[in-house]
């Protein structure tokens, strides 16, 4: 059993957040690209879900815990980005020609992905890129089991249909 990992207050320390921060970085990127598509927009969402990691008290009761917290505080991050005013007056267009560093990789199969409407998106990722099975999907969604199952199978028929149009 793992033992729960102190966030702040009694025996919090710099050092638990900082492992938390590499064990789970890369994953909370690409949870954030997903959604916002662009590097600078990305990096601040990131940076924004550990400076909420920091702010709460949370005692994680287990790897799993810190991890979906980690992906569900993340989606939320990146919703309200979306949903902020300024992004209205923004067009994703315009971050097309960026020039970028960015060390995530793209490749036809997630670039589909990231193209689905959200509830496909969403699903489809944490079920085949993060390895969570459908159950534990649907808790991370909140959704009942039975609409993660369908929405994986309806993302799947149309991943299915525009990588053959693409071929």
């Amino acid at each position: 059993m793992i033992k729960p990992l102190p966030v702040r207050g009694e025996g919090a320390s710099l050092q638990n957040i900082e492992e938390i921060y590499r064990r789970h970085f890369d994953m909370v990127y690409r949870v954030s690209f997903s959604y916002l598509k662009n590097t600078s927009d990305t990096e601040d969402a990131a940076a924004d879900v550990f400076a909420k990691l920091m702010q709460k008290s949370i005692v994680f009761q287990n790897a799993e815990h810190e991890k979906a917290w980690l992906i569900r505080t993340t989606i939320n991050t990146c919703k309200d980005y979306l949903s902020h005013w300024w992004r209205s007056r923004a067009d994703i267009d315009d971050y097309g020609n960026l020039q970028s560093d960015d060390p995530f990789h793209i490749d036809e199969t997630l670039k589909a992905v990231m193209e689905l409407p959200t509830r496909y998106k969403d699903v489809i990722y944490l079920y085949y890129y993060e390895g969570y099975t459908s159950e534990e999907v649907a808790g991370i969604l909140r959704k009942p089991h039975s609409t993660i199952r369908n929405h994986l199978c309806e993302a799947r028929n149309l991943l299915r249909g525009v990588l053959e149009n693409e071929e």
